[in-house]
């Protein structure tokens, strides 16, 4: 079966809040072009998309943290 994809604020592509992070993760494209496209928006409705930064801040969960694996020689003692 395949993985159900969801909308989630990024974790490592963020400046703000990783929203359009997120988005362009969720897209499968470029980050830089989803801000891109979010400033055009902007300047095409005069500002009004700037509003919708905070509501997607607030309704997009964070991406859950990323595993950490241990370190390769995690199980050597020191001075052994």
């Amino acid at each position: 079966m395949s993985e159900i994809k969801r909308l989630l604020r990024s974790r490592e592509d963020r400046n703000v809040a990783g929203v359009l992070g997120g988005i362009g993760e969720y897209l499968g494209t470029d980050p830089t072009m989803v801000r891109a496209v979010f400033l055009l928006a902007i300047l095409l409705t005069g500002g009004v998309a700037v509003l919708a930064y905070p509501v997607l801040w607030l309704v997009m969960p964070e991406a859950p943290p990323a595993p950490v694996s241990p370190a390769p020689n995690d199980h050597l003692t020191y001075g052994a």
